[in-house]
């Protein structure tokens, strides 16, 4: 099993640097494919205007590799919605994909209705709180899919600063990833290291190689992720990642060295929650029906001493979208 991770880590990593973005637009001229950005976002006014821009100046004006960008606003209480737009996105919200069906919370669920509302043979997530954007995490991670008929999910790798400018303290683990590093750089994270490395090594030794299994920013071959289903909540980057290996196997799965990843933390609490939902993930899928829906209780300090608080852990699942009554048509259409 080592010799087979280590031969497809030969194979299958590469630097976002390795092809040229003339090289990346010939071959998608060549086949034809069209390309999707796809931005899950919730209260990120502060980045993700940043975000859009560079997308849109880089790889749609100046360049045409990406051919549609997508912000879908999950219920957002501050300005995300127009700062986006006004960035040059079209914003969908949450609630209007697929209205006969009530949305559930968690960004699993933003990135599985996105592919009701965007066309793209290849289709591209990216995190919507990275700060110090650049457009290589796009062009990178589209790369493989463009030059590489056999490839078909791609994730991004990246050092990731501990701490950003003006913050403090020794929080790691994103909004949508659980990554971290330390203050001059670092590979996987708290919840990376804890939780998901242990699990994928363990259980799923194939994708031992993968250094950002957690990542928020990947792209795959639509008509791979209409065969998957979506956990809705934190689980969503282990469960594809699992699910992809099993679909198509390992070397259709790549990633790309795409530098550094800069975004904002969240505190220890947040990060329990996540790892539960990701160990929830690995659970339905090493036992599928014979689990019980679980519960995490944390404590916080107050004046009378330490206060419960219980969560439910993530356990829903989107079926794969093809199955979707709405989803054929819409394609058709």
């Amino acid at each position: 099993m080592l010799e087979e991770v280590e031969r497809w880590l030969t194979r299958r990593s590469w630097s976002a640097t390795d092809r040229t973005l003339d090289q990346l637009l010939a071959a998608k001229a060549a086949r034809g494919a069209t390309v999707s950005v796809v931005l899950p976002a919730l209260d990120e006014e502060e980045t993700v205007g940043e975000i859009v821009s560079v997308i849109r100046r880089e790889l749609m004006v100046e360049a045409r590799l990406v051919d549609e960008l997508v912000v879908i606003d999950s219920g957002s209480t501050d300005r995300t919605s127009e700062v986006a737009a006004a960035a040059g996105a079209r914003v969908v919200h949450r609630d209007a994909i697929l209205p006969r069906l009530p949305a559930l919370p968690g960004k699993g669920e933003v990135l599985w209705r996105s592919l009701l509302v965007t066309r793209g043979d290849i289709v591209c997530f990216v995190d919507a709180d990275l700060r110090d954007f650049s457009a290589d995490f796009v062009s990178g991670i589209v790369g493989p899919l463009l030059t590489e008929p056999d490839v078909q999910f791609v994730k991004a790798m990246y050092d990731r600063p501990l701490t950003l400018p003006g913050e403090t303290g020794d929080h790691e683990g994103g909004r949508t990833g659980g990554q971290g590093g330390g203050p001059a750089g670092g590979q996987g994270g708290r919840v990376t290291e804890l939780v998901a490395r242990p699990l994928l090594n363990l259980h799923w030794p194939r994708l031992a190689g993968f250094v950002q299994p957690l990542g928020g920013e990947y792209a795959a071959r639509r008509s791979l992720l209409e065969r998957l289903p979506f956990p809705v909540g934190y689980g969503v980057e282990l469960g594809l990642l699992v699910d992809a290996l099993h679909t198509v196997g390992l070397d259709a799965l790549a990633q790309v060295d795409v530098g550094v990843r800069r975004h904002r933390h969240q505190d220890d609490r947040a990060l329990g929650r996540m790892a539960a939902a990701i160990y929830r993930t690995a659970q339905l899928r090493l036992s599928r029906g014979h689990l019980v829906r679980p519960r995490l209780t944390q404590f916080e300090r107050d004046g009378d001493g330490f206060t419960p608080h219980t969560h439910a852990v993530d356990t829903e699942e989107r079926p794969p979208v093809r199955e979707i009554a709405e989803y054929p048509a819409g394609r058709a259409a």
